[in-house]
């Protein structure tokens, strides 16, 4: 092949050329996002990711949220505190994370292949552009390069270690950056959109998930089952589609077109509490066994479920099933506990055998 000249090794490739492109016109014509991994607290804390919005016509920084990785829940944290702000953008600009782009798109369907943050997007009116490489959106590469400079050296003197601390101290550091290296827009005209009467900011940024209402009024989601009081809406739904809405903080509702149906949940997933194995019981070895296939056992969710780094107070934590069904230790029987093998009595009927 490389006598033929079909392959070429990667040290004879041409390198390729990227060159400069300019500014947008306009304020809010299109912001690059992505995500930095980085000692943000250096020594202080754990490493962490910082997600960073920037204007591409200014060069301001819109946004920031610190986040313990790149996930779709903190994304949609981040995107509805950036348009509660600022309003919607023509175009956000970002690279080919899992996050922004499937590989099981449709190109008849438009919708088919979108992920979760893309359909949110959709629902907004807004486009998503993936670049094919860094140089592309080099706007937020170079960003990044200085807020791990400038950023980390700002926590250190500040004594920031924790990622609560430091997404309330972004919006001072954002207007400080902002004041320095901002740039004015070749055309004043701002880009930003309202939310139209019809659009749902917080009913778009959340997980949904499409379920079939069984005839006994109950759906599966992420091993967790979910029991609809029989109401007569309810009800006429047996069979149909309903939709499972799955929020950043943590609520969760199930909805049929503009309607929330209440529920009651039942866990599949429940760890087995017992009091520890007493030596003079007759099933010891049976318990220990039983002891060590529970240890080994992996209790999780379901592989096609989202992953909840970015989520705080939801319920698919795995609880202990005997404690959240009321089960408590049981302890002495009351009065004065007799000692038995200090009794002077046993004593002297062992010492008479």
């Amino acid at each position: 092949m490389t006598e033929a000249g079909i392959w070429v090794s990667r040290r004879e490739r041409k390198q390729r050329v990227f060159q400069p492109r300019g500014r947008r016109d306009c304020f809010g014509e299109l912001v690059q996002i992505d995500g930095s991994h980085h000692w943000w607290f250096e020594s202080r804390g754990p490493k962490c990711a910082l997600l960073v919005y920037i204007d591409d016509a200014t060069g301001k920084l819109l946004h920031l949220r610190f986040a313990g990785s790149e996930n779709t829940f903190d994304y949609l944290h981040a995107t509805k505190a950036y348009l509660q702000q600022w309003g919607k953008p023509l175009a956000f600009y970002s690279d080919k994370h899992g996050v922004f782009r499937s590989t099981h798109a449709s190109e008849k369907d438009r919708t088919s292949g979108l992920t979760q943050f893309g359909r949110a997007l959709y629902e907004l009116n807004i486009d998503i552009i993936c670049a094919n490489t860094p140089q592309a959106k080099g706007r937020v590469e170079r960003a990044n390069q200085t807020l791990q400079d400038r950023l980390v050296k700002e926590l250190r003197l500040r004594g920031i270690d924790t990622i609560d601390a430091a997404n309330a101290y972004a919006p001072a550091f954002i207007a400080d950056f902002n004041a320095r290296f901002g740039k004015a827009p070749r055309n004043p005209k701002d880009m930003h959109r309202p939310l139209a009467a019809h659009e749902n900011l917080d009913g778009a940024m959340c997980r949904k998930e499409i379920r079939t209402l069984s005839q006994s009024l109950t759906l599966r989601y992420d091993k967790v089952l979910f029991i609809l009081d029989p109401t007569d809406q309810a009800k006429a739904l047996a069979g149909k589609k309903v939709v499972v809405c799955d929020y950043p903080d943590g609520r969760l509702e199930i909805m049929h077109e503009s309607f929330v149906l209440p529920y009651r949940t039942f866990d599949t997933l429940r760890s087995v509490h017992r009091s520890e194995v007493v030596e003079n019981k007759r099933l010891d070895d049976m318990l220990s066994i039983v002891a060590e296939m529970q240890a080994g056992r992996e209790q999780q969710r379901s592989k096609g479920g989202p992953r909840r780094t970015g989520q705080t107070n939801h319920m698919f934590g795995i609880r202990d099933g005997s404690q959240s069904n009321g089960y408590q230790k049981r302890g002495r029987k009351p009065g004065r506990r007799t000692d038995f093998m200090n009794d002077p009595e046993v004593i002297a009927k062992s010492r008479r055998r």
